[in-house]
């Protein structure tokens, strides 16, 4: 894979990139430098991909293992007033973002990468490197959950 298609790439995935990061991290100085991480990672090993048609799912993994390397090392919190300022930025409903940042992560990445990301579920499981059955466990988990989540308000 050339200079050109590399960069191409990272471009076009680049907001599924970033909402991915967000959705672990929750902290936007360390999305940022996730996406350099993992997009630097993605370039030295690019010869280790296969087939180019699966780039996407490649790097996605690539930035998740990132995100939980950064998350690991930081174990920070974040206020909640600064997840609803941001949420509320950036999701068209404010509530529906919170409900999902109380999720467990195993719940609302599944949720995150199907639903906002629009991967199929084969490509989730790849992702997350899970079975499919047990990825539509987690889906079906984590829609009982946001919606308990979201009743309870």
């Amino acid at each position: 894979m050339d200079k050109e298609t590399f960069a191409a790439e990272i471009e076009a995935c680049s907001g599924m990139m970033y909402r991915v990061a967000y959705s672990i991290l929750r902290n936007d100085a360390d999305v940022q430098d996730a996406l350099q991480d993992a997009a630097l990672k993605a370039w030295e090993k690019r010869e280790k991909l296969r087939e180019e048609q699966y780039f996407r799912t490649w790097v996605t993994r690539i930035l998740i293992n990132t995100c939980y390397d950064t998350h690991r090392k930081h174990r920070r919190t974040v206020p909640l007033e600064d997840i609803a300022s941001r949420e509320a930025a950036q999701a068209p409903d404010p509530t529906l973002a919170l409900a999902l940042e109380a999720l467990p992560d195993k719940l609302r990445l599944p949720l995150v990468l199907c639903y906002s990301e629009g991967m199929s579920y084969e490509e989730a499981a790849k992702v997350l490197r899970i079975p499919l059955s047990t990825l539509r466990g987690r889906i079906h988990r984590g829609k009982h959950e946001l919606r308990k989540e979201l009743e309870g308000e």
